[in-house]
């Protein structure tokens, strides 16, 4: 079902497609977030980083054991279940990817967070969406571009969401994810090669004894 409110006016923000950075074995167990400076220097952070604090890379889900689900209010899971919400955004430094983060966490909305990390992710966005505009958002079928605090929160009205957080205080939302699903492919190592047996010796001519030679 869509939400039908007047046709908003968007302002269009480039998004980066940058690859995913790859995960260092050194990385801790509970981090969410690498981070890497303007030095170069690599940190690691369980909370969302804010773009000033360098190029951010989503570690995906934790390594450790999985905090326990929290279950959210009825009249919220209701919403939610009929109306959800999915946040796009780019994995560089983005303020209005951070602005509309902000916007969801304060309203205490529960949201999904997909990150263009490929230019697969890019293609995907802009197939569901229409553009390829960071940040995007939808909610249900209502796709939002851009980013704007008086839109976001009509639709978000429209669609039923409390507008004070009635999220449980020790609510965690999910890690973000790339838009496209990635599976690791095993790669069959080689089959050594088969030994080659040795071709059998010519037979040896008989030696010459100085008879006659038919």
């Amino acid at each position: 079902m869509t939400l039908r409110l007047p046709s908003p006016c968007l302002r269009a923000v480039a998004a980066a497609a940058l690859p995913l950075a790859a995960l260092l074995a050194a990385a801790p167990s509970q981090a969410q977030y690498k981070i890497v400076g303007g030095d170069g220097k690599v940190t690691y952070s369980d909370r969302m980083p804010s773009s000033s604090e360098g190029r951010v890379s989503a570690l995906g889900a934790r390594t450790a054991a999985a905090a326990p689900a929290v279950e959210l209010p009825f009249e919220l899971r209701k919403v939610a279940g009929r109306y959800p919400v999915t946040l796009y955004v780019s994995t560089g430094a983005c303020e209005p990817c951070d602005a509309g983060r902000s916007l969801l966490r304060q309203r205490g909305i529960p949201y999904a967070e997909k990150q263009v990390q490929s230019p697969e992710d890019s293609e995907a966005l802009e197939k569901l969406s229409g553009g390829r505009d960071a940040p995007t958002l939808t909610i249900g079928t209502q796709v939002v571009r851009g980013v704007s605090a008086d839109l976001w929160n009509s639709y978000l009205d429209a669609a039923g969401y409390p507008r004070d957080s009635r999220l449980p205080a020790n609510y965690q939302p999910p890690a973000p994810t790339a838009i496209i699903e990635r599976r690791e492919v095993a790669v069959a190592p080689a089959a050594a090669p088969r030994p080659v047996a040795p071709s059998p010796a010519p037979p040896l001519a008989p030696a010459s004894t100085g008879g006659i030679r038919f």
